[in-house]
């Protein structure tokens, strides 16, 4: 009888529950937070595939039990489970479910434009719009009109990229494996990595060069500079996707403020009158040279714009995800453009700009803010707390690209993925600030060489991505409506996004890679470097045009 009763009592046990509905209880649960299931992260974003895959998913993560641990992996767990405990982010690579993602309210909608306003309203971009006026004479005019048309065309293809996120719930790069394959896609993941890395250098050495510029006497190293604000950047994008967008929130308005007054205090010793230097083919030459490095600072955000939308709910407009990050990009490209042509310009007529610009490019910016002989100007003191706002402002610039490059060493493969996120962020922070101070004294050369050159291959998968959606998967992949508009039930359909992490099933990418490959051997004939300039390059101006 007892046999018998035990044995009845077994049939009438539950069945075990499966990962998918547990998860789905979980999530309903009161208080339950996100980042307590980016440790449980499937392969898939259609429940009813989530259960064939769900523990080979697991095995990629470093929260799984099933590996050996050793002291190093036993305190990266730990300290993810301390992540979870506040709220705070873990997840990786691994793909956002439709019901992970968070509700899509005017807050939403709002946050693409606070996000890459707070981005772009840095130091860096200052000094680049330098670049037109000082290093190819350009006029105040010339300079700010290229500046504005590469920056729409590239802020054009990073809008188009970004509407992919919350469609697939994939990271950029995980997106480009529909295109290039499993493993073509690797070499733009190391592609995409030195923009990343090097972008983040640039920032660096900026900050420095202003940290130090506003000391007494120069007294601060631009190293110590360069160590606090990578600490600073390293803080922000280690603590994930919440932290980051809170900060991104509000971190353009000391920036806005800094340089409105800088423009205000320095306007009046901008050079607008003095025409581009040179014969007309060279002055051709080089508009199209700045343009083409304007339009490389823009396009070349493509490579991360999905990693910050994939939480956004599958529903989201992309022709309303488009069109705010499109006006945000431009806005903010324009502005701080603007602001540093403007003080290349008067480098000539201003001799304490051109003193400045001789010891850096951030300490000309300090200049703007200190250096102006206009009625009441704050001189010194005020000037200089605003050029530590300034430096400070460029995390902003920096966490983007440090958070995109831990997602993105994950890329590389599945044994990447097996370390955690929180890592491969402190391996890029390391990586980028030791370059950083090597590199500390070159910013302009590495700026004029190293942006355009990052560029090309951006492009390049842009075009290709562009043409394999409408072009290949047209009859899915986007459909007009009656009004003429894209159905965003048809945006992004004709791709399997359950397959991300599955080679076999993912494209071979030999069309693609031809066509990547082809695509370079244009931009080497069309390029023009310090160290090289391309045979077709060669046929405009004295220095030739850089018309990749």
């Amino acid at each position: 009888m007892k046999f018998k009763s035990m044995v009845k009592k077994c049939k009438n046990a539950p069945a075990p529950i499966s990962p998918e509905v547990y998860r789905s209880l979980t999530m309903a649960l009161p208080g339950a937070d996100r980042g307590k299931h980016d440790l449980v992260e499937s392969a898939s974003r259609d429940p009813e595939k989530d259960s064939s895959s769900y523990s080979k998913d697991n095995s990629n993560l470093a929260g799984d039990d099933s590996h050996p641990s050793s002291k190093f992996t036993t305190y990266i767990r730990d300290f993810e489970r301390t992540l979870v405990k506040y709220n705070l982010e873990t997840r990786g690579v691994q793909r956002v479910l439709p019901h992970e993602s968070e509700a899509l309210n005017w807050r939403s909608y709002l946050q693409p434009f606070f996000l890459w306003t707070s981005i772009n309203l840095a130091a860096q971009n200052v000094t680049l719009g330098m670049l037109g006026p000082h290093i190819f004479a350009l006029s105040f005019r010339d300079a700010s009109l290229c500046a504005f048309f590469g920056s729409l065309i590239g802020a054009i293809g990073v809008s188009y990229i970004a509407t992919f996120g919350p469609v697939s719930g994939n990271r950029t790069l995980v997106f480009a494996r529909y295109v290039f394959g499993w493993y073509p896609t690797k070499l733009i993941v190391v592609l995409e990595l030195i923009v990343l890395l090097g972008y983040s250098m640039i920032d660096l050495v900026i900050a420095g060069q202003i940290l130090s510029a506003v000391s007494i006497n120069g007294s601060m190293s631009i190293v110590v500079g360069i160590i606090v604000v990578a600490i600073i950047g390293w803080l922000i994008s280690t603590f994930g996707i919440s932290v980051f967008h809170t900060y991104q929130r509000y971190a353009y308005i000391p920036q806005l403020i800094a340089f409105s007054i800088l423009y205000g205090v320095s306007a009046h010793n901008y050079d607008l009158s003095t025409p581009s230097q040179g014969d007309s083919r060279t002055i051709i030459g080089n508009r199209i040279t700045f343009l083409s490095i304007t339009l490389a600072a823009a396009i070349t955000y493509s490579g991360g714009a999905a990693d910050y939308f994939v939480y956004y709910p599958v529903h989201t407009p992309p022709a309303a995800l488009f069109s705010i990050t499109l006006v945000s990009l431009l806005c903010s490209f324009t502005f701080t453009y603007c602001i540093g042509i403007g003080l290349a310009s008067g480098i000539a007529a201003t001799s304490a700009y051109n003193a400045a610009y001789e010891t850096s490019q951030g300490a000309l910016i300090v200049a703007g803010f200190t250096e102006s002989t206009s009625p009441g100007n704050f001189n010194t003191g005020f000037g200089k707390f605003l050029s530590v706002v300034v430096a400070i402002g460029l995390v902003g610039n920096l966490a983007p690209p440090t958070y995109s490059s831990g997602i993105d060493f994950q890329v590389l493969g599945k044994n990447f993925q097996k370390i955690p996120r929180v890592v491969w962020n402190s391996v890029g922070v390391i990586i980028y600030t030791v370059c950083a101070l090597a590199g500390r004294d070159h910013l302009a050369e590495i700026i004029t060489n190293f942006l355009a050159l990052m560029g090309y291959w951006v492009i390049i998968w842009v075009g290709i991505t562009v043409e394999e959606q409408f072009f290949f998967r047209s009859r899915y992949g986007f459909k007009l409506g009656a009004d003429g508009l894209g159905s965003r039930r048809g945006w992004g359909q004709s791709y399997d996004w359950a397959i991300w992490n599955t080679p076999e099933k993912l494209p071979l990418g030999i069309a693609a890679l031809t066509a990547f490959l082809v695509g370079w051997v244009g931009a080497i004939l069309c390029m023009a470097q310090v160290w090289y300039i391309g045979p077709i390059a060669k046929v405009v101006g004295e220095h030739g045009a850089d018309v990749e």
